[in-house]
């Protein structure tokens, strides 16, 4: 695998945490109207509302990766709205949201997504995203199958049977903290980009930058506890049930933990899924090819 010369050393944080922000402050920040919202009682979510220019469809909400936020698909938004209302936000424990000293569980995320709806009076919704958010739009498809109509995943978490020994790893990791998590999400990025992709050395820099930012306790417990919950659950259990029709996504150059061989089960036990493979791209769809993915997305949900 092609380096990108990114060594650790030069994306350690600072020592001492600091305030949780409500704004990107150095990184790149959507050009849309940010908002936030509470849910679940006292969670503050970072979330943008972004109206539909033309033919008004079922109402999109776009759901980002682990440890990112909801400029991950600002490529995507502009592309979207043509047909329908694009609701994203940053997850708890993400970007600039709310990071609450707690257990995180997918379970809560999932609550915190169905309370932003309640909060914006959507009955009802279409649903997108990758890898952890890929994740969450099944489980949330499973859950509430008459709220989500249909739903889009490229490269989702939970593609795997249940792994080994990661109630250990993430013992030490909490034990070790900051230190490890640096370790470990340098270690991650590695594979979320083609090699030959142009945009790899910005995205990771970029990517860096972000978290150097948000960077605190709390982050980086959600990191590990939601690492810990995705590694050791199954998506393939639940499958058979998510009756929705759904659209599954994956670059041929993304297989870790199994992806490829992970994605194509997922779509023989879902009763009403099809796959599309996306050449020379890796995890990160929506960076890599946004044009390509926006334009499934839109064509799927679009179908009636």
């Amino acid at each position: 695998m092609a380096s990108v010369g990114f060594p650790i050393e030069r994306v350690a944080p600072e020592a001492e945490p600091r305030r949780s922000l409500r704004r990107p402050l150095r990184v790149r920040a959507t050009k849309h109207e940010q908002r936030d919202a509470v849910v679940l009682g006292d969670v503050r979510v970072r979330y943008v509302d972004v109206a539909a220019t033309g033919e008004d469809g079922p109402p999109l909400v776009l759901l980002h990766g682990i440890a990112s936020r909801l400029e991950e698909y600002e490529d995507l938004i502009d592309r979207l709205r043509a047909r329908r209302r694009v609701v994203a936000l940053d997850l708890p424990g993400n970007g600039y949201s709310d990071k609450p000293a707690r257990r995180y569980t997918l379970a809560f995320l999932e609550d915190a997504v169905l309370g932003l709806l309640d909060h914006l009076g959507l009955p009802y919704a279409d649903l997108a995203g990758g890898s952890l958010g890929g994740n969450l739009a099944l489980r949330l498809a499973h859950r509430e199958p008459r709220r989500f109509r249909r739903l889009v995943a490229w490269g989702p978490a939970g593609v795997w049977e249940p792994m080994r020994g990661i109630d250990v790893l993430h013992a030490i990791a909490s034990r070790l903290g900051a230190p490890f998590f640096w370790a470990a999400v340098w270690l991650q990025s590695r594979f979320w980009y083609h090699p030959r992709w142009q945009g790899r050395r910005r995205a990771l820099a970029e990517a860096f930058a972000h978290f150097r930012e948000v960077s605190e306790p709390s982050f980086v417990r959600m990191y590990f506890d939601l690492c810990r919950e995705q590694v050791a659950t199954s998506l393939f259990p639940i499958a058979p049930a998510i009756a929705q029709p759904m659209r599954v996504v994956w670059g041929d150059d993304d297989h870790a933990l199994g992806m490829g061989k992970g994605v194509k089960r997922l779509v023989s036990l879902l009763p009403n899924a099809s796959l599309c493979v996306v050449h020379g791209a890796r995890h990160s769809l929506a960076a890599e090819v946004p044009e390509k993915l926006a334009g499934e997305v839109d064509a799927f949900l679009a179908a009636r």
